[in-house]
């Protein structure tokens, strides 16, 4: 059986933190697009809704001079 040395240790957590670190990034990177595209959507939602709401319930009022 072979021993395991301080070197390789270091050299395998070293390997394994840049995996993590790559990982990482790329889940953050991609969870903000979607965290963008999410809100565009909402705003459009929203604007969407409100002008339907908006042409509802328009009043008309008619003024006239005596």
């Amino acid at each position: 059986m072979s021993e395991i040395t301080k070197e390789q240790l270091e050299q395998k957590f070293t390997q394994l933190k840049g995996e993590l670190e790559t990982a990482t990034g790329a889940a953050r990177n991609t969870l903000t697009k979607v965290g963008v595209i999410a809100g565009v959507m909402l705003l459009i939602l929203a604007f969407v809704l409100g002008s339907r709401r908006g042409k509802a319930g328009k009043t008309i009022v008619e003024v006239r001079r005596l």
